[in-house]
């Protein structure tokens, strides 16, 4: 028999027996088992290649639930902590007039307009002068 003659046939008989046609939602539920399959096979495998994924930090923590009370004031102390820390590294009142000063003192001449100019060597003198907040 050649192949013309087995597509006739097969074009001709209904869809009957072992192959007969799925409905979509068995065909979705099939598509859905093949690709968990196939997707823990590839995570599985992936995962014991290389160790160097098991040493990257968690860098993602979820919020904590309303009925999670612990975690809600560890949460809001710990940015209260951290906002303090960032608030000592500001320049106060005085050391932002001092520093004005400092840069104010160590200006290049000639003046442009109203904009004044430091080079690069007064720059790093005043940052010596100004302390290591500033800097």
């Amino acid at each position: 028999m050649d192949w013309k003659e087995i597509l006739r046939r097969r074009l001709a008989t209904p869809n009957t027996g072992p192959n007969k046609k799925k409905s979509e939602q068995e065909l979705k539920d099939e598509e859905m088992d093949l690709f968990t399959k196939y997707y823990s096979e590839w995570k599985g495998g992936r995962k014991n290649t290389n160790e160097f994924y098991k040493t990257i930090p968690r860098f993602y923590y979820r919020l904590p639930a309303e009925d999670e009370v612990l975690l809600q004031k560890l949460r809001e102390e710990s940015r209260a902590v951290f906002l303090q820390r960032k608030s000592r590294e500001l320049l106060d009142n005085e050391e932002l007039q001092n520093l004005w000063f400092l840069l104010d003192k160590h200006q290049t001449p000639p003046m442009i307009g109203e904009e004044a100019m430091i080079n690069y060597e007064n720059f790093l003198k005043v940052g010596e002068k100004a302390g290591p907040k500033c800097k």
